[in-house]
């Protein structure tokens, strides 16, 4: 019998096949390397494999990708392979666009958005409440008003190809952790850490169920293992809400 996990993994499979189709790298009676033939070879190995990828698209057929065609798949078209494998982020992406934008100190009071590192970030001085002028740069991007965001920049490989080390991550602070939607991007501060990862909630086994734990998970999940951060009064939360690379 099929598990959950397999179904869910071919259903994501027929939404990227249909995206796929509607950019143009798909194209069902092409005779010029887009048909469904090339595309069977592409991900199957065979030409004449066409027909398994229609029952794979069949919502009546009991068949169902393999993991091993959907690293396939990802490589050759550029697919989320953490959407594709945990349904966490967008099909070819994550949903954040880079902005070019120049970091200068502003003495005019527009400029909203405090920039940091991330080491400063992790450190006492800035909470979800607290983001002192002094000594600080802040900076604007079009579109995103209001206050209490904050921006620094990645550090490592742990959320690639996602977001690449040394990008930029504009973070958007919550009031609480019931506005965390799971399987979004989000930066986690605790007393001595921030972590950027997808996110998802788990709650207490009570009647009065309220979430006790963030399960942090790496879209790098080859290479960094998911793991459990407890919620107190010492987390804050914020939305990752833009990326800005090539600085």
């Amino acid at each position: 019998m099929i598990n959950d996990n397999r179904i869910q993994l071919n259903n994501r499979f027929v939404e990227v096949f249909s995206l796929l189709q509607n950019r143009g790298d798909i194209l069902l009676n092409d005779r010029s390397g887009k048909g469904m033939g090339d595309f069977a070879e592409k991900i199957l190995g065979k030409k004449s494999y066409g027909h398994i990828v229609r029952a794979f698209l069949n919502p009546s057929d009991k068949r169902v990708i393999d993991y091993h065609h959907i690293e396939t798949l990802c490589k050759t078209y550029g697919v989320n392979e953490a959407y594709m494998l945990h349904g966490m982020g967008m099909p070819f992406g994550i949903n954040l666009p880079a902005s070019d934008v120049s970091l200068e100190s502003d003495t005019t009071g527009k400029a909203n958005i405090l920039f940091t590192s991330v080491e400063a970030f992790a450190g006492p001085a800035i909470a979800a409440d607290s983001f002192s002028r002094e000594s600080n740069t802040f900076f604007s991007i079009p579109g995103l008003t209001g206050g209490n965001m904050v921006a620094f920049p990645v550090n490592g490989n742990s959320m690639s190809p996602i977001l690449a080390n040394n990008d930029i991550v504009v973070c958007k602070a919550l009031s609480g952790v019931e506005e965390i939607r799971d399987n979004d991007i989000y930066a986690i501060k605790t007393q001595t850490a921030v972590w950027v990862k997808y996110v998802q909630k788990i709650y207490s086994r009570s009647k009065n169920k309220h979430v006790t734990h963030l399960k942090l998970i790496s879209a790098n999940y080859l290479e960094h293992d998911p793991f459990e951060e407890a919620v107190d009064t010492h987390t804050y939360l914020y939305k990752v809400i833009r990326k800005i690379s090539d600085m």
